[in-house]
């Protein structure tokens, strides 16, 4: 089945599309869906991650409208199915 990740912005761009479709799925981590959609789409990487390889801070990730590093594990929230994930860049503007 495979899970879908919204992109946004200048992510979108990077990306060159506003919809990949990774492998994980129910049972997998959060962090894996996030490692395949850099492997699909190494141009993201350096948008996404700092120097240490982390997330960056002003990156917004959601599953289901929630940020999973507030509302779950962080990269070891277990996917469901029907899962929607979803990346922004950082919000323009003050």
């Amino acid at each position: 089945s495979g899970m879908e990740w919204r992109l946004f912005a200048n992510l979108a761009e990077a990306a060159g599309t506003k919809h990949v479709t990774v492998d994980a799925g129910p049972g997998d981590t959060f962090g894996d869906a996030f490692e395949q959609l850099l492997e699909a789409h190494p141009d993201l990487e350096p948008e996404v991650l700092d120097e240490d390889g982390g997330l960056h801070d002003h990156v917004r990730v959601l599953r289901n409208n929630e940020n999973p590093f507030v509302a779950g594990d962080g990269f070891d929230t277990e996917l469901e199915e029907g899962d929607e994930l979803a990346m922004f860049p950082p919000v323009s503007g003050g």
